[in-house]
This record gives structure tokens, sequence and C-alpha cells, in this order.
């Protein structure tokens, strides 16, 4: 699966075939085809052995985090970023945005099980921010997508125009920032910042 990753993200989901895959995972097309039956398949096992388990460990820390919110927002960001944005499966996304139009059935799938699952953490996040007094009110699933959008475009800038024009912004900083301008727009009038 992590050879598929790699090709995926490298030549697309139309541009790459099972014989590539299992030239780079060093095994024969058949040993292959005894897992997956078709390329979807093999597509779908790397999203769901890949970003699903994590998606799911958010789910738990957004259940028992025992910090203030703005700590969980931080935590959920610098997760995604270290498990997600920072591997190969940062350049899903990318992948997702190319050939939804050509392979729409692959692209449900991504949504129910990426898409669905990250905007029920960040709500749930988000609410959780707001019923404590801690956030102020605001439109969630609008905020959801607000969140979202800037460090999705990082990745979609590292799998597109960074290949030939460099890294726009160190991802710490970059992350750092992003975080800071998201809890001064989310935190309550009346509460200050923590530490």
């Amino acid at each position: 699966m992590a050879a598929a990753l790699e090709l995926f993200v490298e030549k697309g989901f139309a541009g790459t075939r099972l014989e590539d895959v299992s030239a780079r995972a060093g095994v024969s097309k058949g040993t292959l085809y005894l897992y997956f039956d078709s390329k979807e398949a093999l597509f779908k096992a790397v999203i769901q052995e890949g970003i699903v388990p994590i998606l799911e460990e958010g789910a738990g820390l957004v259940d028992s985090f025992q910090g203030c919110t703005a700590d969980l927002l931080r935590t959920l960001i610098g997760e995604w970023w270290q498990r997600i944005g920072n591997t190969h499966l940062g350049g899903v996304p990318k992948l997702m945005i190319s050939e939804a139009g050509n392979f729409p059935e692959l692209a449900t799938y991504y949504h129910d099980a990426v898409i669905l699952r990250g905007r029920d953490l960040m709500r749930r996040t988000l609410q959780r921010g707001i019923a404590s007094g801690e956030f102020r009110s605001v439109d969630v699933e609008t905020a959801i997508d607000v969140i979202f959008a800037p460090v999705l475009m990082m990745v979609i800038w590292r799998y597109s125009l960074g290949a030939c024009c460099g890294t726009a912004h160190d991802p710490g900083t970059y992350l750092q920032t992003h975080f800071d301008l998201i809890v001064s727009g989310l935190f309550a009038p009346e509460r200050t910042r923590p530490a």
C-alpha cells in the first residue's frame, strides 16, 4: 500500500497501473491481485488503512480531551500535519481534486470516509468551545471550511506548484500563524487567550 500511495500521489489515479505498484513494492502482479481485485480496491485500502485510523484516533481525542478547547484545536491541527500533511498521505487531497470528475465513485468514497469524519472532528471541537464559552458563537459549518482551507492549500501547493517553485512557507511557521489567526477569531470577546 505504501508503493500504491506513492504512485497515486506521483502519477494520479488514472496514471497509476497495478503493474507499476507491484514493481515498486517488489512483488508480482499476481501477488497484488491476491489482496486487491482492482486499482479502486487498492486505493480504498490506502485510505482505509492510512487515513481512517488517524481520524478515529482524533475522535477519541475529542471525546477524552481534558484541557481548553484551543489546546485541543492546536493538537488536532498539529497531529494532522505530522501524521497526514507531512507524509505522502498529504498528496491525497490534490489527487482527489484532480481525479474527482473522472472517478466520481472514488471521490464519493473519499468524501464519506475522510471528509465527513474530519468535518465531524472539527464540528465537535468548535461546538465544545462555544458551549463552554471559550469560543464566541460562529456559523460552525462555515468555520470548518475556513479552518481547513489554508492547511489544504499548503499540501496542494506542496504536491503541485511546490514541485517546480519550491515550498511557499515553512510549515511550522505557517501552521502556527494559521492557528494564531483561528483562535484570535474564535475567542469570545470577554475571554483572554491562554498562554
